[in-house]
């Protein structure tokens, strides 16, 4: 029960943060480059709330642009899990559940067990 209320507590302070959108330091040009390589199947949502590379040729504009997006979800993650008193890995697998819901048709997503599918 003390396990699901930091999980419970977790998720109010993520969504604190993020509101309609994730709250934290990224640039235009990341989220343009992101925005692009989900559109052509490059890159995904994972369960842990972190971006991933669905593609192993993903350019490497892609791939930086990908390592600020989680950068700034880390930072995220880090001030949700405090607020909370729960862990990093909770806060971010609470945003992954949230983004997952919010994902569009035809983008990718990676479950816990790894597996990359098509929503």
């Amino acid at each position: 029960m003390k396990s699901m209320m930091k999980t419970i507590g977790a998720f109010a302070a993520v969504l604190a943060l993020t509101g309609a959108g994730m709250a934290y330091a990224q640039s235009a040009a990341a989220k343009a480059a992101v925005d692009a390589a989900k559109a052509a199947g490059q890159v995904g949502e994972q369960a842990d709330g972190y971006l991933g590379l669905v593609s192993s040729d993903a350019p490497p504009a892609v791939r930086a642009a990908v390592a600020e997006i989680n950068t700034g979800r880390t930072a995220a993650f880090r001030e949700a899990a405090a607020k909370a008193g729960t862990s990093v890995e909770v806060a971010g697998a609470a945003v992954g559940k949230q983004l997952f819901d919010r994902l569009p048709a035809g983008q990718y997503y990676r479950t816990a067990d790894g597996r990359w599918a098509k929503k």
